[in-house]
């Protein structure tokens, strides 16, 4: 048994249930009738277990955009470098930043990296400079923007295999 962010404890992922996830992949918009189909159970187990793994986090199903292609005109990624002893309290003031979908803390010590979506530079500008580096214990950042998506791919399957 795993731990559920010290809190709940939680059931490993089993192989029926990596079975889900690789079908899920493929189509998030797959019926829980089509996955009992495909997998030879029945519809009630496949709502339980899909109830089981969002909440538990090991899934999200979400519609994945192009926010360039909708009208977003700034996209990329904001490395900060924090002070290490700051840390869980940046990262707890970040999660609250919007235009911040994606937040990881990262190997090299003081690293966060970020990935933004915005309207305009105006919002990168407050984004930066009103924002992220107002956070005590914030040391710099690096801006990269995003000119393209060259692939994104979001099947890989789980590592339970």
């Amino acid at each position: 048994m795993k731990k559920n962010n010290g809190h709940n404890r939680r059931k490993a992922i089993d192989p029926l249930d990596c079975r889900m996830i690789e079908l899920l992949q493929k189509d998030g918009r797959i019926s829980n009738t089509d996955v009992a189909k495909k997998l030879g159970i029945s519809e009630a187990t496949v709502r339980s277990r899909l109830t089981r793994l969002i909440q538990e986090q090991y899934i999200q199903i979400v519609a994945v955009s192009n926010p360039l292609k909708l009208g977003f005109e700034v996209v990329g990624t904001i490395r900060i470098h924090a002070e290490i002893k700051k840390m869980d309290r940046i990262i707890r003031e970040l999660k609250t930043i919007k235009a911040l979908w994606h937040i990881v803390q990262t190997t090299g010590g003081t690293g966060i990296d970020t990935e933004f979506v915005l309207k305009n530079l105006d919002e990168l500008n407050h984004l930066i400079f009103d924002q992220i580096n107002r956070i005590d214990g914030v040391l710099r950042t690096e801006t990269s923007l995003f000119l393209n998506y060259v692939k994104r791919q979001y099947d890989w399957g789980t590592a339970a295999e």
